[in-house]
């Protein structure tokens, strides 16, 4: 049987060079957990690099990116828009919910915490599941700022706690690049934008690309 492998990235922020470095890594699945620019512009360069591997794209919008920006870049390039989707694979459900929680800036993808908390539940039930949010949980090292105080979701947090996903991707505070947390039975990790390669067969340890 194939291995199935999945590479989850976040914060491209129209960083061409990393989108493409990531692009020519061989995977089944590749997720983008929001951000690929800055305030909606410049989807259109990214979308010609994401093209690439396109049946094999799937997409949410981070705070950076109104969802039907995302749909529409989707679209156009034949990408997957995986704003509020699932699918299965390798034996998982694999869950994808973009925008963060609200933030100082004002961004294009913001939810309240009660909305987030509602379009989750769609998730509900899912087992085994690999969960793939833009923002991380609050109160962990995946949403930790500069100052160490953190800037993550309750509501994600919250579905986390209920629903236990096997492995929890996000990304959005950048500073938590790279950061990972067991999160009780929830394997957790701000992905960023080197991004992670993760073996549904194998299932190793983490390993950062």
């Amino acid at each position: 049987m194939k291995a199935v492998k999945v590479l989850v990235f976040s914060d491209i922020h129209s960083d061409a060079r990393a989108l493409q470095q990531l692009m020519s890594i061989e995977a089944d699945y590749y997720f983008c957990a929001g951000d690929l620019v800055n305030w909606g512009r410049q989807l259109d360069a990214m979308g010609d690099i994401l093209k690439r591997r396109a049946d094999r794209v799937y997409v949410i919008p981070g705070n950076h990116e109104s969802a039907e920006q995302i749909a529409f870049m989707c679209k156009k390039y034949g990408l997957h828009d995986f704003h509020g989707g699932h699918l299965e694979a390798g034996g998982f459900h694999i869950t994808g919910l973009g925008y963060s929680n609200p933030t100082p800036f004002a961004t294009p993808g913001e939810y309240s915490e009660a909305e987030l908390e509602q379009r989750l539940h769609a998730f509900d039930g899912l087992q085994p599941m690999i969960s793939i949010c833009h923002a991380p949980p609050f109160g962990t090292m995946l949403d930790r700022i500069t100052n160490l105080k953190h800037a993550g979701s309750r509501a994600i947090r919250e579905f986390l706690q209920r629903e236990k996903p096997r492995y929890f991707f996000c990304g959005h505070i950048h500073e938590a690049a790279g950061a990972q947390e067991k999160l009780g039975e929830t394997s957790a990790m701000n992905v960023g934008r080197k991004g992670y390669l993760l073996d549904l067969d194998q299932q190793k340890e983490w390993g950062v690309l």
